[in-house]
């Protein structure tokens, strides 16, 4: 299935027609090809997507809130007026606008969709995480400029573009609202011409033509009916009529003659991703050691992990592996906090431990002293989510205690195995360790965790001695 062409509709300057050639572009596109798919919706609240095009009073399925939060589009859009489907806007975008973080949210949302054919996207004056989505999306943008003030404003749409390493290419300056009846001296005779000049030097392309401005067509959104009327159908006598036609064509050619999608693009780069994520998964499943360092038990089989309560590996990240829960406990409060807890006793303080490891990282390191493995010190951190210290405590190597029963088990054991050089001292590196989940404790092997550990243990590293 051939993913929809995108044209946003973009500038940060408000009053300069991008709601009016948002919604006549796709009228006029459908009047091209009524079997050409044609989708509009609108991240600007002032709903005249909704008015122009619903039949009838029904409420909608959703909204553009419903498709940011990834529901497919096409169980949200609806077929209205001249046969152009549009999404409904909302009212509700500015609640969900702070948890927005990226800006191919939307576009990865749309090549996920079954829309075909043509998507076009309206967009506020401002260049907000909506308006970056829209323009992330895009097969083409049209900036409509008005006067000198929007075309500087258009500065930070391209930009956006080389922040994000898209093609300027897509972008395209269209002169809107120009008044005909104004004439220069000068090598530029009217406005429009003075306008694409000012473009064309600052490095901009343009669409052919321009829009311009008409009082017949600004009343069309002015009656007592409160409807709005598109040009189509009420403006066949303007200039204006012919100049959106002409747009329209150009929009057409491009879809007809571009086959690339930049929706096609936004598809194959996260099946790479997600592709590359999994080979990272695979391998640091590989990597894992297969028992508890602390313990002996076997942590990892070949079905999954079981019955583990921390996730542990070395700075160098040459090491990883898992950590019982109660073995974890148990060698910290013995080392550390001198606990000696009888078996078959419960201990509050070693429950309140467990409770807040979920929001700590821990860290084992070398203390102070250097001199020989006897006299060396063993510094046990805890460091909150952010990857700040929250405290330390120290005790001399020397003062390890075995485990019951005198087996090479417990901290000595670990330390051996993770932190003790060939000279039997403590080297550079510190072991992180971070709390798993009981349901799935290899999740924290996937990306979207294992990469923020990886950045915790780089800030903490330049807090350690």
């Amino acid at each position: 299935m051939a993913h929809p062409y995108v044209v946003t509709i973009s500038s940060e300057k408000g009053g300069v027609g991008k709601t009016t050639l948002a919604t006549n572009l796709a009228i006029y596109l459908k009047a091209l090809n009524e079997e050409l798919p044609v989708t509009l919706l609108s991240f600007d609240n002032h709903f005249t997507v909704d008015r122009m095009f619903r039949i009838g009073r029904t409420q909608g399925r959703g909204d553009v809130v419903d498709l940011m939060n990834g529901r497919a589009a096409e169980e949200i859009i609806e077929i209205g007026q001249y046969g152009v489907q549009f999404i409904p806007s909302s009212k509700s975008l500015q609640q969900i606008r702070d948890r927005i973080k990226n800006s191919d949210v939307l576009a990865r949302v749309l090549a996920a969709s079954a829309l075909e054919g043509i998507v076009i996207i309206d967009t506020r004056p401002d260049l907000d995480v909506y308006t970056q989505n829209a323009l992330f999306a895009a097969d083409r943008v049209i900036v409509p400029v008005k006067d000198a003030p929007s075309l500087e404003n258009c500065r930070n749409l391209y930009d956006f573009f080389d922040s994000q390493q898209l093609s300027r290419r897509s972008l395209r300056i269209l002169p809107c609202l120009v008044d005909t009846r104004i004439r220069f001296d000068g090598p530029f005779k009217d406005t429009y011409q003075l306008l694409k000049g000012y473009a064309i030097n600052r490095g901009y392309r343009c669409m052919e033509g321009f829009v311009a401005k008409s009082p017949k067509v600004e009343s069309l959104s002015t009656n007592p009916e409160g409807k709005i009327y598109p040009v189509l159908t009420h403006g066949r006598g303007t200039d204006v009529h012919v100049q959106f036609t002409h747009l329209a064509r150009q929009i057409y050619l491009e879809v007809i003659e571009e086959p690339e999608r930049r929706l096609g693009q936004v598809q194959r780069e996260e099946e790479q991703a997600v592709s590359c994520r999994s080979d990272a998964f695979v391998a640091r499943r590989l990597r894992l050691e297969s028992d508890c360092p602390l313990c002996g038990k076997q942590l990892v089989e070949a079905q999954g992990i079981v019955a583990a309560g921390y996730y542990w590996e070395t700075s160098d990240q040459a090491l990883c592996g898992y950590l019982d829960d109660e073995c974890f406990s148990e060698a910290v409060f013995r080392h550390f906090y001198r606990s000696k807890r009888e078996i078959g006793t419960t201990d509050p303080l070693r429950e309140l431990f467990r409770e807040s490891a979920q929001r700590s990282y821990f860290v084992l390191h070398r203390g102070a002293s250097t001199v020989n493995f006897h006299r060396q010190q063993l510094a046990f951190y805890r460091f909150d989510e952010e990857g700040l210290e929250v405290s330390c405590k120290i005790i001399d190597l020397k003062d390890l205690e075995s485990p019951p029963g005198g087996a090479k088990q417990g901290l000595t054991a670990l330390l051996a195995r993770t932190l003790i050089e060939d000279d039997g001292l403590l080297g550079d590196r510190f072991l992180l360790i971070r709390r798993v989940g009981s349901d799935l404790p290899e999740e924290i092997l996937y990306d979207d965790l294992h990469q923020p550990f990886l950045g915790a243990a780089v800030r903490i590293a330049s807090q350690l001695p």
